[in-house]
């Protein structure tokens, strides 16, 4: 079964290859006063032209003052303010041109009280209604469904965990590798989340690569007889670099908000989000290993998709440390 990861390598390279076209766009909206707002909005690129997508406010909505707009990032990032009279609650905010895109959007909106109001936009319902409060039930499916799509969509993340599989001998480890990943990254979400501890992300990020180019080496060195501390423990190794990932994890939510009204509800979904997209892909990698086991690989096999790990790992670490 662990020779027969290609395909699957090969389509987790392919989305990080194209991971610049499903990145979501993000509009921040924040009430100043009854009918005053200020704007963010940021448009990812394609290589050098931006996406074609706008946002349309309600007909009574005018826009005021002189509007900014800079790349960040290969991102484009436009701010402006708008005189709304009789204010936003009630009203729909569209995101023109968004259901002839394959991205979604996330929209935060930041009422004068404090409360927020967080919407997941798709192709298939680019906009959403302003409302005074959002309810529970909208909390819960919002982060919920934030959660599956960043574990799904983060490929460093998921090829943390393939590698961790290449090496785990039996089910009862399995389950206790889950666990312990699961437990790690967690703690370090919640905590890093609501501010307890604070971890830049830019070395985040980079050791996070350097965490899967060890695993990577750890497969290589148990291949050749020498099996080292993932092999032997790899329920410690998921938990000591899922601290890590952990903090990973919690820089897209800080992007991302919490609604004020319900931050335990929105960090307690989306980590199950990204728990229930987690297991969703582990148990992709099983079946599709049940499926592969029968074919007579030749003996060198098993060096493709780990050196393709590896290198993708190096190749990951090096950019990051770059981009200091």
């Amino acid at each position: 079964m662990k020779r027969g990861l290609c395909l699957l390598l090969l389509l987790l390279m392919a989305a990080q290859l194209a991971a610049h076209e499903v990145r979501p766009a993000f509009l921040r909206i924040q009430q100043i006063d009854t009918g005053s707002y200020t704007l963010m909005w940021r448009v990812p690129a394609q290589g050098e032209r931006r996406l074609d997508i706008q946002v349309d406010l309600p007909e009574h909505c005018t826009r005021s003052g002189n509007p900014v707009a800079w790349v960040e990032g290969g991102i484009f990032v436009e701010r402006w303010a708008a005189d709304c009279p009789g204010g936003l609650a009630g009203h729909r905010v569209e995101i023109a041109g968004l259901a002839s895109t394959v991205i979604d959007a996330l929209a935060r909106f930041e009422r004068a009280d404090g409360t927020t109001q967080i919407a997941r936009l798709t192709p298939a319902r680019p906009g959403f209604e302003v409302t005074d409060a959002a309810s529970a039930g909208q909390v819960i499916r919002t982060y919920t469904v934030l959660g599956v799509e960043h574990i799904l969509l983060g490929v460093d993340h998921l090829l943390f965990v393939l590698a961790l599989l290449m090496l785990v001998p039996n089910t009862r480890t399995l389950i206790w590798t889950v666990t312990a990943f699961t437990g790690a990254h967690s703690i370090t979400l919640a905590a890093a989340t609501l501010g307890w501890v604070k971890a830049p992300q830019q070395p985040v990020e980079a050791i996070i690569a350097l965490s899967i180019l060890f695993v990577a080496m750890e497969i290589v060195h148990w291949r050749q007889g020498r099996p080292g501390i993932t092999r032997r423990w790899p329920w410690l190794v998921a938990f000591v670099f899922g601290l890590l990932h952990g903090f990973g994890f919690a820089g897209a939510l800080s992007e991302i908000g919490l609604p004020d009204h319900a931050i335990p509800l929105a960090l307690l979904f989306f980590n199950l989000g990204v728990e229930l997209g987690q297991l969703i892909f582990i148990a992709g990698v099983l079946v599709l290993w049940a499926g592969l086991k029968r074919i007579p690989w030749p003996h060198w096999a098993w060096r493709v998709p780990v050196y393709a790990i590896g290198s993708l790992a190096a190749f990951w670490t090096i950019e990051r440390l770059a981009g200091f």
